[in-house]
C-alpha cells in the first residue's frame, strides 16, 4: 500500500495536511512536515506542536491525510485511523530517526496511522491534456516571481 515510491515522495515533500474532528464536529486541519512512510501499511508524524490534533484523535482516531507537490500539483490522499504512542521501541525507533534527519524540536508524542486507502491526487489540468513539464513549468515561474 504505501510503497517506496510513496515514501520517496514523502521524504521529497516534507509537508503534508492532516484533517481530524473534533468531538463537537468541526473539521481540523493541521500542517506536518514529520511524515514519514514507516511501514508498508503505517505513516507517522511527530507531535511538536499538536494539541488541537492529538485531542482530536483522542476523541476519533478517524484521519485524512493530503500530501502535494507543489509544483506538479500531483500527491496522495491517505486514509487510516490514528493512535499515539510515547514510549516503546517504536516510539525510540521513530524518534532517532527523527533525530538523525535533523528534527531538533521537542517531540511530545509520535501518531502512527494504519492507513487503510491510499488515493492518488492530481490537478484537473492533467484531464484536459495539460503535460507535467508544463505544469512545472508554469508553477516554478510562480513561485520564482513572489
Amino acid at each position: 500500500m504505501i510503497t517506496q515510491e510513496i515514501k520517496d515522495f514523502l521524504n521529497l515533500q516534507k509537508l503534508g495536511y492532516v484533517a481530524t474532528v473534533s468531538s463537537d464536529g468541526k473539521p481540523n486541519i493541521s500542517p506536518k512536515g514529520t511524515l514519514i512512510g514507516w511501514t508498508s501499511k503505517t505513516l507517522a508524524f511527530a507531535n511538536i506542536r499538536s494539541p488541537d490534533t492529538i485531542k482530536n484523535l483522542q476523541d476519533n482516531p478517524n484521519v485524512e491525510i493530503n500530501v502535494i507537490d507543489p509544483l506538479l500539483r500531483k500527491g496522495y490522499l491517505f486514509r487510516g485511523m490514528a493512535k499515539t504512542i510515547e514510549t516503546g521501541d517504536t516510539f525510540e525507533a521513530i524518534l532517532n530517526y527523527y533525530r538523525i534527519n535533523g528534527i531538533k524540536s521537542p517531540i511530545n508524542s509520535i501518531v502512527l496511522v494504519d492507513i487503510s486507502n491510499v488515493s492518488e491526487v492530481t490537478s484537473p489540468l492533467y484531464d484536459i491534456g495539460i503535460s507535467e513539464q508544463a505544469i512545472k513549468s508554469k508553477w516554478q515561474k510562480h513561485f520564482t516571481n513572489l
